[in-house]
């Protein structure tokens, strides 16, 4: 997959990299603060958006489907919702770009509505598989017209009222979780979804924020029960996104392996959900600090202070993945680097991202002189003791944000500059990143 214009860009050692810096809004709960404000009756104001191209895709789905949504600031915006229910056919097919969160997320929101939506989206978009989404809410009762494979341009059908159902999540998937409880909403009775492996729980407490009636039970087998009653009324909310933990691992990881710096991240959500890679990067040795936590919104938040260290390596347990199922390209920058071997498994899940994350590591890390041997479900990562990599390879991104981001974070540490294919579709999750890694340059 490429860009018509791409936009290649080489990242080179500037020596140590200082400063305080902070990342755009986290991406999952800006998404998500956007459609549960269209369903709530009333205002709701949300600071710290993520005002990346995903982000701004469910804006613009939302407002074609009847929600008034006004941009008043930097990342301020104000919603004025149309309630469980309330949404209207658009008229137009709903382009989601690069954007596989948007598209299932929506997907649910569509089907428990009186309404037919068409989805389209990029190159990268339309070969993402959609059937895991497709399954239960066709249960529900929606009706699905997608392409061959299961796949965009895809158009769904809703129905009004939806079948709750109970569905046990046969891969853990936050994504399927979320567009289930969102169907649930405008459904009569109780929606069940049964989570064998814990994803990311920002829909869970985002939803009880609004005033849903949601219950989590977990039994004895640590399998978590998220009921949601139906027919629920949303009150409008204000919102305060904290940075996102994804995208703070970039410039975290770029300063424990850059001799002689020391970084700081403020105000980064800190979702135990979501802060996998931290710990595994503590396990490998990484100086880490988290000073002025506290909580924001339902979500606990702190600043990250980041040293360089000398990192060891490690074997990775597959029940981690979930909740660092994003970061594992950076993570693996880190392993190439580090002193000793790092093994990770349980990563099928990456191959069905914004592009086979696997492979694309692999050949980009081999490329730029690491030593990585590529398995069906992971990468085994010989690391470099600490050495700089030998750099001076042109990296293929395959439209992928996370990809370019991690050549980029890679070469702050090669004898010779690492050029990314094409930087351009950084913008849709972490638009101000070239930036604030020239800054943490000067």
């Amino acid at each position: 997959m490429h860009n018509a214009n791409p936009r290649p860009a080489t990242f080179r050692n500037a020596g140590p990299l200082s400063g305080t810096v902070k990342v755009p809004g986290d991406k999952s709960i800006s998404h998500r603060s956007l459609m549960l404000s269209a369903l709530a009756v009333g205002e709701s104001r949300i600071t710290g958006l993520l005002e990346g191209e995903d982000v701004l895709a469910t804006a613009a789905a939302m407002r074609a489907m009847g929600a008034s949504i006004e941009r008043i600031g930097d990342g301020c915006w104000t919603v004025h919702g149309v309630g469980v229910g309330g949404l209207m056919q658009p008229a137009a097919a709903l382009d989601m770009g690069n954007s596989g969160t948007s598209t299932r997320l929506l997907m649910g929101l569509v089907a428990s509505h009186r309404l037919t939506a068409t989805f389209i989206g990029d190159a990268s978009l339309s070969k993402r598989p959609m059937g895991r989404v497709i399954d239960p809410l066709s249960l529900m009762g929606a009706e699905f017209t997608a392409s061959p494979g299961g796949t965009l341009p895809l158009m769904v059908r809703g129905l009004v009222p939806a079948i709750p159902i109970q569905f046990r999540l046969p891969v853990a998937s936050a994504q399927v979780k979320s567009a289930v409880l969102l169907a649930g909403l405008n459904a009569p009775g109780i929606t069940e979804v049964i989570e064998p492996i814990p994803t990311r729980d920002h829909s869970e407490r985002m939803l009880r924020g609004f005033g849903a009636d949601l219950s989590i039970e977990t039994d004895i087998k640590g399998v978590r029960h998220i009921r949601l009653v139906g027919e629920a009324e949303l009150k409008p909310q204000t919102i305060e996104v904290p940075g996102d933990p994804s995208s703070a691992a970039f410039p975290i990881v770029a300063a424990l392996i850059t001799p002689g710096s020391e970084v700081t991240v403020t105000h980064v959500g800190m979702n135990p959900t979501r802060t996998g890679i931290y710990k595994m990067l503590e396990v490998m040795g990484a100086e880490l600090t988290y000073t002025n936590q506290r909580e924001v919104g339902g979500e606990p938040v702190a600043d990250i202070t980041a040293r360089y260290s000398v990192l060891r390596g490690i074997e990775v347990p597959p029940e981690v993945a979930p909740s660092m199922i994003d970061e594992f390209p950076v993570f693996f920058v880190a392993a190439s680097m580090a002193q000793g071997r790092t093994i990770t498994s349980g990563l099928d899940e990456l191959r069905v991202k914004e592009s086979d994350r696997l492979a694309l590591m692999a050949a980009g890390l081999k490329a730029i002189g690491a030593r990585v041997e590529e398995r069906a479900d992971g990468l085994v990562i010989d690391g470099s003791g600490g050495e700089p990599l030998e750099g001076g390879a042109t990296v293929n991104s395959a439209l992928d944000h996370r990809i370019a981001m991690s050549f980029a974070v890679a070469g702050q540490h090669c004898y010779h500059g690492v050029t990314v294919d094409d930087v351009s579709p950084i913008a849709t999750s972490f638009p101000t990143f070239e930036s604030i890694i020239e800054a943490l340059k000067a």
